[in-house]
C-alpha cells in the first residue's frame, strides 16, 4: 500500500472550521471596557458585544435579522388555501367531463343527472359531499373525483404525520385500512399513557408494528407525543390562520378522505388526546399570511412549524430570561431554518462567551454582580497604554538614573572593591577570585585577600508619588470626556504597575465630593447628574496621599472641564455656587500653595476652552510651578502620562 492510498481529501462537514482563526479575545475586551467606561454593568457591557458581535463575527442582532428575513419571506409569500384550490380544480375538471358524457344522451335519466349537477352547492365542500354517492358516467371525472378523496386523505395525514404524504401516493384501500389500524391502535396507546398506565411494552409493540409510519423514531411514548403534539398544535395554527369560510369547508372536506370517515374521526381523536397530554403547547395563535404561493395543508403545517421555530429561535437569540447563555440556543434547529452558515456564526459567539469567563476576565462581586477581574483590567490598561505609546513616539529620554549606592537595587554587574565603597559583597565572584588566585600560585589552601573582593553594583532609581485627580462632574459624561478620562487612569495605572513599580499612585474623583477609588471603582464608575466641581477636596486628598509617601517625588496632576464650584467646609460638607463663589477660589489656590510649600507642581489638563477656566488653571500652575495642558481627547492619555514621566524626573 502506498503513501497515496492510505488518505483521502475532500470538504470538511462536521463540527468547527479547523482551520478558522482563534477568536480575538483582546478585541472583545476591549468593546466591553469601552462599554463599562461608558456606565454599563459588565454584564450588559458582555450583552452588548454578543448582541453586535465584533468585526470578524455577525452577533445575535444580525442572526435575529436573519430570522426575521426568513419568517417575513414564508408569511409574504404563501397563502393557507393550496388544498381547497386544488380540490376546486379537480372537482371543475370532473363536472366538466360528465356534462361532456352526459351531453349527447339523449335519456331523461342523463338530463335528471344535469340537474343534479346543476344544483350543487356553490361550497366546494358541499359539493364533494354531494357527489359521495354520484353515479359516474364518466370515467374522467370519476377518476378526478377519487383524486380529491385521495388528496384530502394525503394532505389530512400529512399534517399530523411527517412523510405520510409520499407514502400514501397511489394508496391501495388495503394501505389506507392500515393506516387507520395504526391511529387507531396510536389512539389507544396515548389514551393508555393518559390513564398513568405503563406503556413501555405496549410502545415497543406498537413501533414494531406501525414503526414505519414515524421516520423520527422515538425512543418512549414521551418523545412520541412530543413530536405529534408539535406537529397537531402546528396543524390548530393553521386552521386558526384561515378565514371562518375556509375553516368550515376544510372541516367539511376531511370527512371524505380516502372515502372513509373513519379516517376524520381518528384524527380528531388522536388531536383530542395530544392537546390533553401537552396542553402548553400554543394551540390557540394564528398566523397572517399574504403570499400568492398556494399551500396544502402538509405543506402549511410545515410552514407553521418553521414560524413557530422562528419564535423559538428569537426568544433564545434575546436571551431576555434569566440564567441565559448562548448554548441555550438549539444549533440543529438554527441550522435548519437559516442554514450551517448561521449555526457556525453561533457557536463562535458561544465560544467567545465561554472563553471569557474561563480566561477569569468576569468575578462574581459580594452583592453577586458581575464585574471585571484584575486580569480584566490589566488588559484594558495594557490596550490602553498602548495606544498612548504610539501617540509619544517622538517623545525620548531615559526616565532613570543609574547610580552605584547602597539604597539602590542591584543591576546584576560587579566591580571590584574600592577603599570607601559600603555596598554590599558579590560573595560567589569573591570566593570564585580567591580560588582562581590561590590555585595559579600553587597553594594547598584557598585564602581570602583583598584583591578578590567583588562589591555588587546597584542602580539608584528615583521614586515617585502620584495623585491622578479627574473630574467625575457631569459635564464630563455630557461633552463625552468620560471615556478618555478613564483610558487614561487605565494607562497611567498599567505604566506604573508594570515600569515603575516603587511609585505610589492614588486615585482621585472629584464632583460635588471628592473620594479616592481604586482602578476597578473608577473603571466601572457610572456617571450620575451632580453639580460641583470640589477641585479643593481633591487637592487635600492629594496632599494626604504625598506626605505619606516622603522621600518620593511628589507628582500631581489634574485632569477638568470646569472651574472650581465647590469647596469642603470645616465640618465636610460641601459648598457649592455657580458662578464660582469667591471662598471656593480662595481656599483652593490656598491648597495649591500648601502642595507648591511642600515641593509639589501641579498640571492642570485643560478640557474646554472657557475663558475663566483657562484663567484660573493658568494662576494654579504659576502659583505651584506645574503647567497647563490643553489636548484634544484622543491626546489626552499621552498628555497625562508624559508629564507623568516629566515630573518624576525632577
Amino acid at each position: 500500500m502506498t503513501a497515496a492510498d492510505r488518505y483521502s481529501y475532500g470538504p470538511y462537514h462536521e463540527g468547527p472550521d479547523p482551520l478558522a482563526p482563534p477568536l480575538d479575545l483582546r478585541e472583545a475586551l476591549s468593546e466591553i471596557g469601552r462599554e463599562v467606561m461608558e456606565g454599563s454593568s459588565p454584564r450588559s457591557a458582555l450583552e452588548e458585544l454578543l448582541r453586535r458581535g465584533t468585526s470578524g463575527m455577525p452577533g445575535l442582532e444580525e442572526l435575529t435579522r436573519r430570522l426575521w428575513e426568513r419568517r417575513a419571506e414564508i408569511s409574504r409569500s404563501h397563502r393557507l388555501d393550496g388544498t381547497l384550490q386544488q380540490v376546486r380544480e379537480l372537482l371543475d375538471r370532473a363536472l366538466e367531463a360528465e356534462r361532456r358524457a352526459l351531453f349527447p344522451d339523449p335519456s331523461d335519466d342523463a338530463r335528471f343527472a344535469e340537474m343534479q349537477l346543476d344544483a350543487l352547492p356553490s361550497s366546494t365542500a358541499g359539493a364533494v359531499n354531494e357527489l359521495g354517492e354520484y353515479p359516474w358516467r364518466s370515467e374522467t371525472g370519476r377518476e378526478n373525483y377519487q383524486k380529491i378523496r385521495d388528496l384530502l386523505g394525503e394532505e389530512l395525514l400529512e399534517s399530523r404525520f411527517q412523510g405520510m404524504k409520499q407514502a400514501l401516493q397511489s394508496a391501495t384501500p388495503h394501505d389506507v385500512e392500515r393506516v387507520r389500524r395504526m391511529m387507531s391502535d396510536l389512539n389507544d396507546l396515548l389514551a393508555a399513557h393518559a390513564r398513568g398506565a405503563d406503556t413501555e411494552e405496549q410502545f415497543a409493540e406498537f413501533m414494531d408494528e406501525h414503526g414505519e409510519f414515524f421516520p423520527e423514531n422515538p425512543r418512549d411514548t414521551e418523545e412520541l407525543i412530543d413530536t405529534l403534539a408539535a406537529r397537531a398544535a402546528a396543524a390548530q395554527r393553521m386552521m386558526n390562520s384561515m378565514s371562518a369560510q375556509q375553516q368550515a369547508e376544510l372541516n367539511e372536506l376531511v370527512g371524505q378522505a380516502f372515502g372513509d370517515p373513519r379516517i376524520a374521526q381518528q384524527i380528531a381523536e388522536l388531536d383530542a388526546n395530544l392537546r390533553a397530554l401537552r396542553p402548553g403547547q400554543d394551540w390557540e395563535s394564528a398566523r397572517r399570511f399574504r403570499g400568492q404561493d398556494p399551500l396544502g395543508m402538509g405543506e402549511a403545517v410545515e410552514a407553521m412549524q418553521d414560524l413557530g421555530e422562528l419564535d423559538e429561535l428569537a426568544a433564545q437569540l434575546a436571551q431576555s430570561y434569566p440564567g441565559a447563555r448562548l448554548e441555550d440556543i438549539d444549533l440543529e434547529m438554527l441550522e435548519r431554518q437559516l442554514g450551517v452558515d448561521a449555526r457556525m456564526d453561533a457557536a463562535r459567539l458561544a465560544e467567545l462567551e465561554r472563553e471569557l469567563r474561563r480566561q477569569g476576565l468576569f468575578e462574581r462581586a459580594p452583592d453577586g454582580s458581575l464585574r471585571l477581574t484584575p486580569k480584566a483590567l490589566r488588559r484594558l490598561g495594557e490596550v490602553a497604554l498602548r495606544d498612548i505609546v504610539g501617540k509619544l513616539r517622538s517623545r525620548k529620554g531615559q526616565r532613570e538614573t543609574a547610580l552605584a549606592g547602597a539604597a539602590g537595587e542591584p543591576t546584576g554587574a560587579s566591580r571590584p572593591w574600592q577603599f570607601g565603597d559600603t555596598e554590599p559583597w558579590d560573595v560567589s565572584r569573591t570566593v570564585r577570585n580567591a580560588v582562581l588566585r590561590s590555585a595559579s600560585t600553587g597553594s594547598p589552601s584557598v585564602t581570602l585577600d583583598v584583591a578578590d573582593v567583588e562589591i555588587a553594583e546597584t542602580e539608584q532609581r528615583s521614586r515617585a508619588a502620584v495623585a491622578l485627580c479627574v473630574d467625575t462632574s457631569w459635564s464630563m459624561v455630557q461633552d463625552g470626556r468620560w471615556v478618555p478620562m478613564k483610558r487614561t487612569a487605565l494607562a497611567l495605572q498599567h505604566l506604573i504597575s508594570t515600569r515603575f513599580r516603587s511609585d505610589a499612585l492614588e486615585l482621585i474623583t472629584f464632583g460635588r465630593h471628592a473620594a479616592t477609588v481604586d482602578i476597578a471603582e473608577l473603571t466601572g464608575l457610572e456617571p450620575v447628574w451632580e453639580q460641583g466641581t470640589n477641585l479643593h477636596h481633591a487637592l487635600l486628598l492629594a496632599d494626604r496621599h504625598l506626605r505619606r509617601h516622603p522621600d518620593a517625588v511628589p507628582v500631581v496632576l489634574v485632569v477638568t472641564d470646569g472651574e472650581p464650584t465647590a469647596h469642603l467646609e470645616s465640618d465636610g460638607t460641601a459648598y457649592f455656587n455657580w458662578p464660582p463663589d469667591r471662598r471656593t477660589l480662595a481656599v483652593t489656590v490656598a491648597q495649591v500653595d500648601s502642595l507648591a510649600r511642600s515641593g509639589a507642581s501641579v498640571s492642570v489638563f485643560m478640557l474646554g476652552e472657557e475663558p475663566r477656566l483657562a484663567a484660573f488653571v493658568d494662576l494654579v500652575a504659576r502659583r505651584s510651578g506645574g503647567r497647563v495642558v490643553a489636548p484634544d481627547l484622543d491626546g489626552l492619555g499621552a498628555a497625562v502620562v508624559s508629564d507623568y514621566l516629566r515630573g518624576r524626573r525632577r
